[in-house]
């Protein structure tokens, strides 16, 4: 008796869905290419994860509330490893809040809520990062003109799903000039901290003082508020960086030799467009096809896939053609083909 193997195979239409949300992504938000009012901004090299904590202390009881803010703001945030899913931030989050209580007379510490503050979330209601710049110093607001940076704001879902709020991360980027990070750098309340997502309040002294980050390159993340304005919950950070100054191209503020080439980086900005449009163009005509060949000829597997007998050919019509390279440079191809009798 013969036996059935059965082999899954991924469809070449899958492919393009499930690299869309990056592709999304990609479009939406370009952290080395800022653009307000006229004047570019190049913040990429702050583009590693980041986090602040605040602390809620609920006495008389024994416990307080520690809610750790996690950014990246050039791309989504990696998976935690070693962490359950329900206790990590959704796919595709920019900026994420852990809350965990704690509990100083028990000694214990417990996992409390997850939320997605900012980011992409195409299967989660289609959510858009929806980034909104503002130059300071053309701002309408005059206590902002008289600052050098700019405000951005980033949009994420409604949280919880149900009946919950519209969330958002605004993020005031200011100049921190030659002196200012001198200064910073003597007077920094905390180290380094470029901290996982898992922290659970224990290994480190979080007081409510701990609420400044150092950014790892000579500026400081500030933790401000996070409470509701009008339908919405937003997250209000300040951000002390040389990138934010309006000069900072021109007088190198580059890190090491990594920065060095930051400034080519625009050259590619055609053909990064160039790709996704044919990306996309091929990717809508497949599912376009697929979609034509199902309902019409109730296609399946393969045969959905539109000109599939000639994708399955190619291997073989390459071959063919290598053939006839090597046929031709090995000077077998002056006689026409026919041999002499």
């Amino acid at each position: 008796m013969r036996v059935r193997k059965y082999t899954t195979v991924l469809c070449p239409v899958t492919i393009p869905l499930l690299l869309l949300p990056s592709l999304t992504y990609a479009m939406s938000f370009d952290c080395s290419s800022i653009r307000a009012d006229k004047q570019s901004f190049d913040i990429s090299p702050l583009g590693n994860p980041i986090s602040v904590m605040t602390s809620e202390d609920h006495s008389p009881s024994p416990t307080m509330t520690n809610t750790t803010f996690t950014m990246d703001i050039c791309k989504p945030l990696k998976k935690a490893q070693g962490i359950p899913i329900e206790e990590d931030c959704t796919n595709g989050s920019m900026i994420c809040a852990i809350r965990r209580l704690i509990n100083t007379f028990e000694n214990s510490t417990s996992f409390e809520d997850a939320i997605p503050i900012a980011g992409q979330f195409p299967l989660h209601g289609g959510t858009s990062l929806d980034p909104d710049i503002t130059r300071l110093k053309t701002s309408s607001s005059a206590s902002d003109r008289e600052k050098e940076g700019f405000r951005l704001a980033l949009h994420g879902p409604k949280y919880p799903e149900k009946n919950g709020q519209k969330q958002k991360a605004v993020i005031e980027f200011l100049c921190l000039d030659k002196a200012e990070e001198k200064k910073a750098a003597v007077v920094k309340k905390r180290g380094p901290s470029i901290a996982p997502r898992n922290d659970d309040g224990d290994e480190e002294d979080h007081s409510a003082t701990g609420e400044v980050a150092d950014d790892g390159h000579g500026g400081t993340l500030q933790y401000l508020d996070y409470s509701t304005v009008g339908d919405s919950k937003v997250l209000s950070l300040e951000w002390r960086t040389k990138y934010a100054c309006e000069d900072a191209a021109k007088r190198g503020d580059g890190d090491d030799n990594n920065d060095k080439g930051g400034g080519s980086s625009g050259h590619w900005g055609f053909f990064t467009w160039f790709i996704i449009i044919i990306f996309l163009g091929t990717a809508a005509y497949l599912i376009f096809g697929s979609w034509l060949n199902y309902n019409r000829y109730s296609a399946r597997g393969w045969d959905l896939v539109p000109h599939s007998e000639t994708i399955r050919d190619v291997p073989y019509i390459f071959k063919d053609w290598m053939r006839r390279v090597v046929n031709t440079l090995q000077g077998g191809g002056s006689r026409g083909g026919y041999s002499a009798v």
